[in-house]
């Protein structure tokens, strides 16, 4: 598989990613497996072109676009934010793989929304891209995030 052929949004970040003004969720999640962390400000810092390319990236495991993922963001954060992308220590056991059980965090965002958190069986059916969506989404645990209802009423655990 190559590249997407336009940047990789659900429906719900349309809106919410205001013409790629804020980090795409495939973008999120190929840094958080690639252990590369930036800021909103170096990725704002990138040209509109850059973030659309780093927004059609896989998020299918291929190893040998998971590097060339690596050097075109280092590249491009060298070129125009003349920083190297932070390197973090990469989670080997996220708990968004984990198809058998739901997140303690995305069962207190669903709390929050008000609405019933996604069944065993729902959470199961998700892909590994949707479960790390809302596993993302829910991370804040103290307050309602924007995109976490949309994006449960997209992949179909709500109305």
């Amino acid at each position: 598989m190559g590249l997407y052929d336009a940047a990789r949004l659900f429906g719900f970040e349309v809106e919410s990613s205001d013409n790629l003004r804020f980090i795409p969720l495939a973008v999120r999640f190929n840094l958080n497996r690639f252990g590369q962390h930036i800021t909103l400000d170096q990725w704002q810092m990138l040209p509109y072109e850059d973030r659309a390319l780093l927004a059609r990236f896989p998020i299918e495991d291929e190893a040998e676009l998971e590097k060339n993922f690596d050097l075109t963001l280092e590249e491009m954060m060298k070129t125009h934010a003349n920083v190297a992308p932070e390197q973090v220590k990469i989670d080997r056991d996220p708990v968004w793989a984990h198809a058998d059980t739901v997140p303690e965090t995305v069962i207190r965002q669903s709390s929050l929304c008000g609405v019933s958190a996604p069944s065993l069986s729902s959470w199961a059916k998700l892909d590994r891209f949707q479960r790390y969506a809302l596993a993302k989404l829910s991370r804040n645990t103290d307050k309602v995030n924007h995109d976490f209802l949309p994006a449960m009423k997209e992949f179909g655990l709500t109305e």
